[in-house]
């Protein structure tokens, strides 16, 4: 099958020797397979500049769509803040869903790019009714809409946006194809305005001396709100991003991950209990919020749990219900094919007026408490 991959062409492009393309084709690190109905490379793991993610399409014409890069984290906001931008910080809201690239290939087709590198059916019909994009690809094809899609309707990630409503999309970056290059924030949210496309929140841009305060202070108002968090950002593009968040958003994806706790790395948890430390050191609390910010904790950890034992000593299996707007019966089955495609169990558990209900089980969960609620050891 190797013998049908154009490596000379896809060396031009990015710059990787055909021996190290091979290297990793070899290892299982890029995979073959198709997207959006076309062959194409995708990169399971990084590869010299490639990110993981990335998507190399060789139809007729070979076509990079770079994976998104990997955005750190900031522990504590000052000093960092002033060790890593230079004159100004951007500071942009960062939304809980999932992250999609969307861009029209060189067959015409316009699609939604999951983190993976994978095109999710589901998310590629449901941007192309959220957004009109004809008028920004034809002028525009050299560029990928970067963003978030979120909503209360999200089969991936569910969370309420007042302002979203069941399900929306919003642009965080226009990226170059073949470079991952992102458009400076200004020259970004004026294409994007006169294009009628949504970006995400722009909270303000801060001189670097002030920004550590007025951060902190936007986090306060989004924790308060139930949102997740910011992304600080070099006006210019010029410099990586970091990302913030909130406590309340620590609490709901822990709350989230004990609901399932043999299905989610012990990494997930550790990492998120750490930004509390920092933060709550960084935000020179009060004893009284420091404590509600244990109890907000503790009970994240210990409830969902709980709740999630007493269920499967009662016979239960652990799983979750999340219920898509799709178009016809075909359409929800298209997109348990793709899960199951990622790996993902799940099936189809109920459909009826163009609601489908997705049930995606966590076998380890499942297992794992059964067999210490017969008496195995841990």
């Amino acid at each position: 099958m190797n013998t049908d991959i154009p490596f000379h062409e896809i060396t031009e492009k990015t710059g990787i020797p055909s021996a190290r393309l091979k290297d990793g084709l070899d290892r299982g690190a890029i995979r073959v397979t198709e997207e959006g109905g076309m062959n194409a490379l995708l990169f399971k793991k990084s590869l010299m500049d490639l990110e993981a993610g990335t998507v190399i399409y060789t139809g007729d014409e070979v076509e990079v769509i770079r994976g998104f890069p990997k955005i750190r984290r900031t522990l504590l906001l000052s000093p960092t803040l002033m060790e890593h931008f230079r004159d100004s910080v951007a500071v942009e809201e960062k939304m809980n869903g999932y992250n999609v690239r969307i861009t029209r290939l060189s067959s015409g087709d316009t699609v939604a790019i999951t983190r993976g590198g994978h095109v999710c059916p589901f998310t590629t019909r449901k941007a192309l009714e959220l957004m009109d994009l004809d008028g920004f690809f034809s002028d525009h094809a050299d560029l990928v809409v970067c963003g978030e899609m979120v909503g209360r309707d999200n089969p991936y990630v569910s969370q309420d946006y007042p302002e979203v409503g069941p399900l929306g999309f919003r642009v965080f970056d226009l990226r170059e194809k073949n470079t991952n290059r992102p458009l400076p924030i200004k020259e970004k949210r004026d294409l994007l305005e006169s294009y009628g496309l949504p970006p995400v929140c722009l909270f303000g841009i801060y001189p670097v001396e002030d920004a550590a305060e007025e951060v902190a202070d936007i986090i306060r108002t989004l924790g308060k709100e139930g949102r997740e968090g910011v992304v600080m950002k070099d006006p210019s593009m010029d410099l990586p991003p970091l990302k913030y968040t909130s406590s309340q958003a620590h609490a709901r994806e822990l709350a989230y991950a004990f609901s399932y706790p043999f299905d989610f790395g012990r990494p997930f948890f550790f990492s998120r209990v750490i930004r509390e430390g920092f933060q709550a050191y960084e935000l020179d609390e009060s004893d009284e919020e420091t404590l509600e910010r244990a109890h907000r904790l503790g009970e994240a950890i210990i409830y969902p749990m709980l709740e999630r034992i007493k269920a499967i000593a009662d016979g239960e299996a652990a799983y979750e219900d999340t219920v898509i707007d799709v178009d016809d019966m075909e359409t929800a089955e298209d997109f348990i094919r793709h899960l199951v495609h990622l790996g993902v169990s799940a099936t189809l558990a109920d459909y009826r007026d163009g609601k489908a209900t997705v049930r995606r089980f966590y076998q380890a969960t499942t297992d794992r408490i059964n067999n210490y609620l017969e008496g195995g050891l841990y």
